[in-house]
C-alpha cells in the first residue's frame, strides 16, 4: 500500500491566546501523517499532547506555522467539509441518557444528513457496517450508561467510522481500560489503518504498547520539542531514552522495554533456551541480578527444573529464595 501524506505540518507553534498575550506550548513542529498508518503521540503530562491534538482538530488555532490537509490549508475548509475529512474521538466520558449505542454511532452520519438529521437507508447500512467492523453489533440496543468503558470507546470509534473520514484523531483512547482491552483496541486501530487506508493519529500514555503497535511515533516534551520516526529508529538513535529515562527508570533498546534501574546485587551465569530461560532472566533482572558468562554462580535451565548449586528447583520463586 502506498502511504500518501494526508497531513503536513511545517514550523507549527501551538499554544493559547489570552487577550494580547500568547502562551506557547510547543514550537517548531515539522511532521507528516500518512494514509494507512497508525501514529502514536507520546510524552509526559504537560508536554502539549492535548494541545497539539486539539490544534490539528481545529478546536484551537495555531499560534503560527502551516498545517495542510490533503494538500490544502487546514483552515481553508469549512466546518462542514472538514467534518467529512476528520473524525475526532475525545477522552471525555460520554454520559448520554436515553440513547442507545446504535443511536450514538449514528451521530457519525450528521455531516451527511439533512436539517432534521434523519438517517436514510444508506446511512443506516453504513452505521451497521461500522458497528460490525468494531465488533459491537450485539451492543446496538444497549443504553450508553450501561456500557463498560471499553464498550463505550468502541461505540465512539464506530461513530467515527460511520463518519467515513480518511483521518481519525483519538485523544488517549486507551485511558481507563484494563490491559487486555487496551491491546484489543490498539489492534483494532492498527487493522483499520492498514486494511482501510485510514490515517489514524492518537495520543497515549501506554508507551510500551504504542512501541509494539504503532507504525510511527511522535515524541513530544518541552526540552526537546517533537521528534518523529518508527519506534525502532527512535530506539536506535537514543530518542526514546532521552525523552523518557528518569532517575530509576531506564530504556533497554535491545528489547524496546522500560525497566527499573537497580544497583546490581550480584552476577550469575544462566544457560538454557526458550520461554523458561526468558522468564528466568526476567526474574533475575527484576531482582537486580545481572548476567555474566564468567560469574561463579551458575544456573542451568532445563525443561524440568532450574538447577543451581547442585540443587533442582521446580519453580522460579523457590530459586529466588535460595539466591536472595
Amino acid at each position: 500500500m502506498k502511504h500518501d501524506i494526508t497531513i503536513d505540518i511545517r514550523n507549527l507553534t501551538t499554544g493559547y491566546k489570552s487577550g494580547r498575550e500568547s502562551h506557547v506550548v510547543t514550537r517548531g513542529i515539522n511532521a507528516t501523517l500518512r494514509s494507512g498508518e497508525l501514529t502514536c503521540l507520546l510524552g509526559p503530562n504537560g508536554a502539549g499532547k492535548s494541545t497539539l491534538l486539539k490544534t490539528l482538530s481545529t478546536f484551537i488555532s495555531p499560534l503560527s506555522g502551516e498545517i495542510t490537509l490533503l494538500g490544502n490549508p487546514l483552515d481553508s475548509y469549512s466546518n462542514a467539509s472538514r467534518s467529512r475529512l476528520i473524525g475526532v474521538v475525545l477522552t471525555d466520558r460520554v454520559n448520554l441518557d436515553n440513547m442507545t449505542a446504535r443511536e450514538l454511532a449514528g451521530l457519525g452520519r450528521t455531516p451527511y444528513t439533512g436539517f432534521w438529521g434523519r438517517l436514510s437507508a444508506d446511512d443506516e447500512a453504513i452505521v451497521d457496517d461500522a458497528m460490525s467492523l468494531v465488533g459491537i453489533s450485539h451492543l446496538a440496543g444497549r443504553m450508553i450508561d450501561t456500557l463498560s468503558d471499553g464498550e463505550r470507546q468502541k461505540v465512539m470509534i464506530a461513530k467515527a467510522l460511520a463518519q467515513q473520514t480518511p483521518v481519525i484523531f483519538l485523544d488517549e483512547p486507551t485511558a481507563f481500560l484494563d490491559y487486555p482491552s487496551k491491546v484489543e483496541l490498539m489492534h483494532l486501530l492498527l487493522s483499520l489503518s492498514r486494511e482501510y487506508g485510514k490515517t489514524i493519529f492518537m495520543s497515549t500514555h501506554d508507551i510500551e504498547l504504542a512501541l509494539l503497535t504503532a507504525d510511527r511515533v511522535w515524541l513530544i516534551d518541552k526540552p526537546h520539542g517533537v521528534v518523529t520516526g518508527t519506534p525502532e529508529d527512535l530506539a536506535l538513535d537514543g530518542s526514546l531514552a532521552r525523552y523518557f529515562e528518569r532517575d530509576g527508570v531506564k530504556f533497554d533498546a535491545s528489547t524496546g522495554l522500560f525497566g527499573v534501574a537497580f544497583s546490581p546485587r550480584r552476577a550469575v551465569s544462566v544457560k538454557g533456551e526458550g520461554v523458561r530461560y526468558n522468564m528466568m532472566v526476567k526474574a533475575l533482572a527484576r531482582n537486580a541480578i545481572v548476567l555474566s558468562d564468567t560469574a561463579d554462580d551458575k544456573i542451568v535451565v532445563t525443561p524440568e527444573a532450574f538447577i543451581y548449586g547442585g540443587e533442582s528447583f521446580y519453580d522460579i520463586a523457590s530459586l529466588l529464595d535460595r539466591l536472595l
